[in-house]
């Protein structure tokens, strides 16, 4: 592989023309008689996140795009790193855009892979990596990526995308959590299980991030499979706010809200003007909601049902033995539970489930974060795959929105990497 190096600038302090991309207060800090040492990102150890949104193999609903946009327009930036795109892209594959006004070429829109430093709403300083995602040289990027984000000491590494579902826009908009350790992310569903996808330049960056130990995450947010071409502003309003919830940062979400509120409308005044737009999504509706209330069923350790100790267990087997020697004259184990059973139905009944019925969901119609059950591939909706049904997310954890209650870190910047003896 070729020097990581040639495929990128990073702007310093030397020269009149170079921008000032200091992010910590106070302004930049030269090494004395180092014109070409680099401004500290932040104190040492306490280094921003890094938020990629690379346009590319898919980002349904322009997710990324929007973010992206929106970020750029609500904060000042400065440009920190600049790659070579015409060593990283294939412009016949992916020509560019110019312009043409009546006699002459006016502009050209000159492909573009950077990285910027923005500052959020309370000043807390960040990096943006966007453009477009690289033709060519997959692992040069990457190894390039990683040496800046060892460089400027990133602390998180965190990226968005749209991703089509079989999903009605009617329906609270989801989003699929992957990171390098399950530590970073909220408890959440399994909505996939093993599969192989085609790679992209955010994933293999996430891979290689993980197989050096650091942290990194990412947001797959699910986009109704019917507006996956267009802009659709409600599916960047969750992606901001996923990020905002990983990383700590104010991005000025509630911007976004009145887009995604126009976005709605239009897409329900066109369903009004059209029945069969309509009657597919209410078939997307009722496939939905089907497959939530599947979902939706928790088990015994998920309630606060009084489980058998391990005396009572020992004491129940021991007694059933005792009865089969003599001929089981009180008709044996099974009715002894049976006589115990109203013991846990007492548990059922106050935690507001009937043994006997099969709808145990939760009264939002969402997953429970310490749900052990899953949907069958038969009651999923289309588009996704079933869960792996082994997967089973901790119990104890806390569900999305909660405060934790017992000082547990809020966000995957302060979640502690495990030590050695940990493992």
């Amino acid at each position: 592989m070729l020097d990581p190096s040639g495929i990128y600038t990073i702007h310093t302090l030397d020269g009149d023309d170079a921008p000032d991309v200091a992010i910590r207060e106070g302004g930049p800090k030269a090494v004395e008689g180092d014109s070409q040492s680099m401004p500290s990102v932040q104190e040492s150890g306490q280094g921003p996140v890094l938020v990629h949104v690379i346009r590319g193999f898919i980002d349904a609903g322009s997710t990324g795009e929007i973010v992206a946009d929106h970020l750029l327009e609500r904060f000042t930036c400065t440009r920190l790193v600049d790659f070579d795109a015409d060593q990283l892209i294939s412009y016949r594959a992916r020509r560019p855009t110019m312009t043409f006004d009546g006699d002459r070429w006016v502009d050209y829109e000159e492909p573009k892979i950077v990285i910027d430093v923005l500052h959020d709403a309370e000043g807390t300083a960040f990096l943006l990596m966007h453009g477009l995602e690289p033709d060519v040289q997959w692992d040069r990027f990457v190894t390039a990526t990683t040496d800046i984000i060892e460089r400027f000491d990133v602390s998180l590494v965190v990226g968005v995308h749209g991703m089509p579902m079989g999903v009605p826009h009617t329906r609270a908009i989801g989003a699929t959590g992957h990171a390098t350790r399950s530590e970073l992310l909220l408890p959440q569903p399994h909505v996939f299980g093993r599969v192989q996808v085609p790679a992209s330049i955010p994933a293999l960056l996430e891979y290689r991030l993980g197989q050096e130990g650091r942290d990194a995450l990412g947001f797959a947010v699910h986009v109704p499979h019917y507006l996956a071409q267009g802009e659709y502003a409600p599916a960047a309003l969750e992606a901001l706010r996923q990020v905002e919830r990983a990383t700590g940062l104010d991005l000025d979400s509630p911007a976004l809200e009145e887009a995604a509120r126009e976005s709605n409308a239009e897409i329900d005044r066109q369903m009004e003007a059209s029945p069969e737009v309509r009657t597919v999504v209410e078939g997307l509706e009722e496939q939905y909601d089907r497959f939530m209330e599947t979902a939706g069923r928790v088990t015994l350790l998920a309630e606060t049902t009084v489980i058998p100790t391990a005396e009572e267990i020992g004491a129940e087997f021991e007694r059933f033995l005792a009865e089969q020697d003599q001929g089981g004259e009180s008709g044996g184990f099974g009715s002894e539970l049976g006589e115990a059973r109203p013991h846990y139905d007492d548990g059922l009944q106050s935690a507001g489930h009937s043994p006997s019925s099969p709808d145990h969901s939760t009264s939002t119609g969402e997953w429970r974060a310490d749900d052990a059950s899953h949907p069958s591939a038969e009651g999923a909706p289309d588009g996704e795959a079933a869960p792996d049904a082994e997967a089973q997310p901790d119990a104890g954890a806390q569900s999305d929105g909660e405060e934790p209650s017992d000082g547990a870190p809020r966000t995957a910047r302060d979640t502690p990497k495990p030590s050695d003896e940990d493992v």
